[in-house]
């Protein structure tokens, strides 16, 4: 009775609220700004959308595919648009212009110029600017500057305005070249980002140190650092802040006439949730990323409760609340005058849990890894060529593949964390763009050999072929019949601003063959006959690209010295020799099987390997001209994947690394080498069971290792996934030290089982030791250092003393659970029958006298990036090349760049301007002769065009540096360490002297003008003599 009586009594007293209390509109008060005396709580609204993941890029812009992800980008931004119209206080910031861009193409003049009063007005910003937000562990540093300017570049010429703000959020760690190049070097005010080690994260939240200035480059120092804010969880908002339209958190209900009404109650939980992150992050001004992955598609849904938080946070009046942007953010920790911590170095390794470090990516998917890297440099070479041309805005021309290679630098594409499905469709556009820009490269050679008048015209179109199957040694215009009276005519071009003399490879049908110079002079050749592993790879992969095997059996790869100008070509000719005695050489061939001498010696230089005979290992590594003598070895082996158990689920997967023991590949048979000689190279084949092999090269010329491997497909009918390895072993006295590079560019000095920042717990002894290699590893002693430089992206380490790791391969059967929901497990199917996929690949090894290293580093390093290109065409067999212009520098032909200097972008911008791009290549320190200031002669780059201005820019191009410079925001340093690390850069380009200065680890970016009337037409001054 009592029950009921409470029951009605409380019924009563809502009925009487309900007739006396209102229900009507409520204008939210959204327009506070920052309060000086109060915790400050910057809501930065915001979309994370990968330019693919579980679906392709296409299918997250316009919201296809959703059995896997209901998610639409087109949704996001027509919504977030609307929903910014109609409050002047709300506030937006996007990212991806790869979207963006999409989007904008399709909008009327009428909502363009409301989007543009939008951005004037700050209501809409962009932040981080590139096409996409870009992995930090495998791109090569030359397509984090393309893929960055590309966006920038957009929004420049559509909106006028510079991002200032660096927001790599959910790349799983991060390199300090991103800090340094990647954002100081833009013009970026601060960074931030969400993924650190879970150690790491721990120790900084207690000791209030999410927030840093990060100084990337040891080089350039406080002259390259940048303010760098952590989140302190992830990148979404506070638990119960989150208001997608199925989100679970309880909006603000403040309508009186309804039930549950809570204002008072989620003011609390606001308030609570911003004390708590107050008291991990210094002064008053905290950042909640109001937003995660493909949020928005509903806005109002956000901003209804954003409005309504803000206007009664603000009534309550113990925090303030704000619609804000990272920028607005930035500026308030920089008034607050305070000093910061510094970090130097990066954020590698990552894990989010004891068992789980994300250090499998860095090898994940290394097709696509090698594909992106060999079309990044192809890209390099089409540029210029293009700018030699004239660029045609119709086509053909780079455009295509430019935009694919965007694409590809985005945190879940070339990292091969995508769904398979995603993969295939980066690589289809990459195809795409290489179609075209294929074009391109051969109708500009075409013109600058007949540069001058001749009768003898190659069509542009057809003239030139190349052979992008080239390195599974498929060539059809080399493996032609020489019948009828024809020559095979090989244009070499050297993208790379310095003379290259190297030894090319291509297939060849025929023993009697020789090759000639543009001059008529006979060369030495040599011919190396294929093995079973490359025709077996040949064979199955030239059907699985263009559908049909290739036509009959090739036999031999012909291998010539070719010497090239630079950023130039040379000619050579191949023919049926007229005398029996001027054919190339076949290589001599034997095998190890029933010698009785203990070593087999390889090399016909310098440069010298020794094999055990009964074992068929290496063992010996002896460089005749410096001294250096040293024990080495090679294996193989794999680590099994981890698929979790009871205690902990943590499998190995596209992303973590978890091995589960590790075990030697050793030959199934008894050891044997194969071993080619010439006059050129020898060869040494090895094959240590069906699925591994390799094949190493050693160079008369060269004093450097290369080693071709063959691995796949990966077994697992066992049901184990395998993660292959291979080890350089010797008695380097290494104590625990290694070096890596940071996308290619920096070195960096990694200790086992240490962390500069924090006591490491370690849990992972293998995985948590792991590190991304771009450029190459290499280990030291008070003597000798052993380096060794890689094709594409890999993980890499020194688990041993002495003993440098690298893993080549992977393939898993379990899922690691971080969200791409597929094993890695990639196949090839052709005709229906599907297998594992193979990998080629090649590494490069030196060793050298201690503090001599670099210079080889550095400039293989180059050379590997920016390979040789070759195109070919026939022509009538005669002593006489029809070309009007055989040979080509298109820089002063008795000029080349400084050795510690390279060119990296040469680029017709449009309005006459062109794009220039110069690098340094060594740190301070790194070599005793190159560590220097370089100077580059602008003159002498460009010897047939009248400079009539240069402009220095900001890295992307889209500002003045000296503008840059003065907008820059000088942050203090806890311990005034910026005065001790001050860097002079290289000093303006004098107008008449047209010199550019450059100092250690310093990348310039110029436009250059030219004045067309006073342009040399003739190529004269270009042919190399």
């Amino acid at each position: 009775m009592i029950m009921a009586n409470t029951v009605m009594l409380i019924f009563t007293v809502l009925v009487s609220a309900i007739f006396v209390a209102k229900s009507e509109y409520i204008d939210y008060n959204t327009t506070h700004r920052i309060i000086p005396n109060k915790i400050n709580v910057h809501l930065v609204p915001h979309s994370h959308d990968d330019v693919g993941w579980l679906k392709t890029v296409d299918q997250y812009y316009v919201g296809s595919n959703n059995s896997i992800r209901g998610a639409c980008v087109q949704n996001v931004l027509d919504s977030v648009i609307s929903s910014l119209l109609e409050d002047q206080n709300r506030k937006f910031i996007y990212v991806e212009m790869a979207f963006f861009q999409r989007w904008w193409r399709q909008q009327s003049k009428a909502k363009k110029l409301k989007v543009k009063e939008l951005v004037n007005s700050g209501q809409l910003e962009f932040i981080n600017g590139g096409m996409c937000m870009h992995d930090e562990a495998t791109p090569h540093y030359i397509d984090l500057i393309d893929q960055t300017t590309l966006g920038h570049q957009f929004i420049k010429d559509e909106f006028g305005k510079i991002p200032r703000v660096g927001w790599q959020i959910d790349p799983f760690g991060h390199s300090a070249v991103q800090a340094y190049l990647l954002g100081a070097e833009l013009g970026f005010d601060s960074l931030f980002f969400a993924r650190i080690d879970y150690q790491d994260r721990a120790k900084r939240l207690k000791e209030k140190t999410l927030e840093v200035v990060w100084q990337g480059s040891r080089s350039l120092g406080s002259s390259s650092q940048i303010f760098t804010g952590i989140f302190p969880r992830h990148y979404d908002p506070p638990d119960g802040f989150t208001f997608e339209i199925n989100d679970v958190s309880q909006p603000i209900q403040d309508d009186i006439l309804l039930f549950d009404y809570n204002v008072e109650e989620r003011v609390n939980d606001f308030v609570s949730a911003a004390l708590a992150q107050a008291n991990v992050t210094r002064t008053n001004h905290i950042m909640w990323e109001m937003g995660t992955d493909f949020r928005y598609q509903y806005a109002n849904s956000w901003f209804r409760q954003m409005d309504k938080f803000i206007h009664y946070v603000n009534q309550d009046g113990r925090v303030n609340a704000l619609y804000s942007t990272p920028s607005i953010y930035t500026d308030s920790k920089y008034a607050a005058n305070e000093q910061w911590p510094l970090k130097t170095d990066d954020f590698f390794p990552y894990a989010d849990y004891p068992n789980a470090y994300w250090t499998g990516y860095f090898t994940s998917r290394p097709a696509l890894k090698g594909y992106v890297r060999v079309m990044s440099g192809y890209y390099q070479a089409a540029r210029q060529l293009e700018f030699f041309k004239g660029r045609n805005e119709s086509g053909p021309n780079t455009d295509a593949l430019a935009d694919a290679l965007a694409l590809a630098q985005h945190h879940d594409a070339v990292s091969g964390t995508e769904r398979q499905h995603v993969a295939a469709d980066y690589a289809k556009r990459i195809s795409i763009g290489y179609a075209e820009a294929e074009g391109l490269v051969s109708s500009a050679l075409a013109l600058l050999v007949n540069q001058r008048s001749s009768s003898h015209v190659i069509n542009s179109a057809t003239g030139f072929q190349q052979c992008p199957l080239l390195n599974i040694s498929y060539c059809p215009p080399s493996e032609a019949t020489l019948a009828n009276g024809k020559s095979l005519v090989i244009v070499v071009y050297n993208p790379l601003a310095w003379k290259r003399e190297e030894v090319i490879r291509i297939p060849a049908s025929t023993r009697e063959v020789s090759v000639k110079d543009s001059s008529g002079k006979e060369i030495e050749s040599q011919l190396l006959p294929l093995s079973n592993i490359t025709l077996s790879v040949r064979k199955k992969y030239v059907k699985a690209y263009i559908g049909t095997a290739p036509p009959g059996e090739l036999k031999y790869l012909l291998a010539f010295s070719v010497s090239v100008p630079p950023i130039g070509f040379s000619t050579y000719i191949v023919s049926k020799p007229k005398q029996t005695g001027h054919i190339s050489t076949i290589s001599k061939e034997f095998r190890s099987e029933g010698i009785t001498n203990n070593s087999i010696e390889v090399g016909q230089g310098n440069l010298k390997l020794l094999y055990s005979a009964d074992e068929g290992k290496l063992t010996r590594y002896v460089n005749s001209r410096n001294q250096v003598t040293s024990s080495v070895e090679q294996s193989y082996g794999f680590y099994s994947g981890y698929i979790g158990d009871a205690k902990d689920s943590q499998a190995s997967g596209a992303y973590v690394f978890r091995p589960n023991g590790s075990f030697p590949i050793k030959s199934d048979q008894q050891a044997s080498l194969t071993v080619l000689r010439g006059p050129i190279l020898d060869e040494v084949h090895q094959q240590l069971n069906p699925w591994v092999s390799q094949i190493t090269r050693i160079y008369k010329e060269k004093e450097h290792v290369e080693v071709e491997f063959t691995i796949g497909p990966i077994p697992v009918d066992d049901g184990i996934g395998k993660e292959v390895i291979t080890q350089f072993s010797t008695t380097v006295k290494t104590n625990k030290t290694f070096y890596t590079d940071s996308n290619g560019r920096d070195f960096i000095k990694r200790i086992r089982d240490f962390r500069t920042d924090w006591d490491l717990e370690v849990h992972q002894p293998i995985a948590g030791n792991y590190y991304p290699v771009n450029l190459g590893i290499y280990m030291q002693d008070s003597s000798t250092e052993l380096s060794v430089l890689v094709d594409r992206s890999v993980g890499g380490s020194s688990l041993v003393d002495g003993q440098i790791e690298l893993m080549l391969h992977r393939r898993l059967l379990h899922d690691d659970a971080r969200g791409v929901g597929e094993t890695l497990n990639e196949t090839v199917c052709i005709a229906d029958k599907c297998e594992g996929l193979t990998i080629q690949g090649k590494l490069y090894l030196r060793i050298d006298r201690k503090g001599e290293g670099a210079k080889w580093r550095r400039t293989v390093g180059q050379e590997l990036y920016s390979p040789l290109l070759l195109a070919f065409t026939e022509q009538d067999a005669d002593n006489r090349l029809d070309f009007q212009q055989p040979t080509f520098s298109g820089i002063d032909s008795s000029y080349s760049l400084p050795n510690n200097t390279a060119l990296l972008t040469l680029q017709e911008f449009g309005n006459g301007k062109v794009l220039l791009r110069l690098a340094h290549l060594y740190e301070v320190g790194e070599d005793k002769d190159y560590s220097v200031t370089a100077n580059v002669e602008l003159k002498k780059l460009f010897p047939n065009k009248k400079i009539s201005k240069v402009t220095e820019m900001s890295l992307s191009a889209n500002q003045e540096k000296a503008e840059m410079e003065k907008k820059k925001l000088v942050w203090k340093v806890e311990g005034g360490s910026n005065e001790q690390s001050k860097v002079v850069r290289g000093g303006p380009v004098d107008p008449t002297k047209l010199v550019v200065e450059l100092v250690p680890m310093e990348i310039r970016t110029f436009f250059v003008d030219f004045n067309p009337l006073q342009t040399v037409h003739t190529a004269e001054s270009h042919v190399a003599m």
